[in-house]
């Protein structure tokens, strides 16, 4: 029997697959010199996570049917809502020290991450995968991993397929951000991006 908590992960799976693609939003944008250095930082990032992907598929660590899934199984008592897959408890261990690292390349990233096709975020950087606290403006800051960033901005930066996408918003902590995100492909299929949220001032 499927748990009532599996079948609401099922049906949020169907429902983002059949999320339209915001064309408007994929327009690519003229990169200035910081943007560069960004999207050089995001397209080796993006090589280190494929490889981390391709040598678990190998090992047998984790099969195609798993980091492809889209089943997203919600995680009781939290608000914004988290998710588990069949994949992100290993994730945590292995795709976070890749992020952290890149993050400090430059002082003027904010984060990042790893997204798939939906804009579901399985493992966070370091700094934003504190322990909840019960606090919601505290853990909305400090804890966003395993959320589903669904929002213009988010899907248009996850779906996106060409070289790399820029754009500008405001995130739901009040900062105004640029985004970059490039694809990721792994053995061919479009899984989702590498984001990097940064500011110019």
């Amino acid at each position: 029997m499927i748990k009532r908590s599996h079948l609401c992960g099922f049906v949020l799976g169907l429902m983002f697959l059949s999320t339209p693609i915001l064309d408007s939003c994929c327009r690519a944008e003229k990169l200035s010199g910081l943007d560069q250095r960004i999207n050089n930082l995001t397209k080796d990032c993006a090589a280190d996570i494929i490889d981390q992907f391709d040598l678990l598929l190998t090992s047998g660590r984790l099969t195609m049917s798993h980091l492809f899934d889209t089943f997203y199984i919600p995680i009781p008592n939290t608000s914004p809502q988290k998710f588990h897959t069949q994949y992100d408890r290993l994730t945590d261990g292995i795709l976070q020290p890749i992020l952290d690292r890149c993050l400090e390349q430059d002082k003027r990233l904010v984060f990042v991450v790893a997204v798939d096709r939906n804009g579901y975020l399985p493992t966070h950087n370091s700094k934003y995968s504190q322990p909840l606290t019960g606090d919601g403006d505290h853990d909305t800051k400090w804890n966003r991993t395993k959320r589903i960033f669904n929002d213009r901005t988010g899907l248009a930066a996850a779906r996106n397929k060409e070289p790399y996408l820029l754009q500008h918003y405001s995130r739901d902590t009040g900062e105004v951000m640029t985004d970059l995100s490039v694809p990721i492909f792994i053995k061919g299929q479009h899984w989702g991006a590498l984001r990097a949220g940064y500011q110019k001032e």
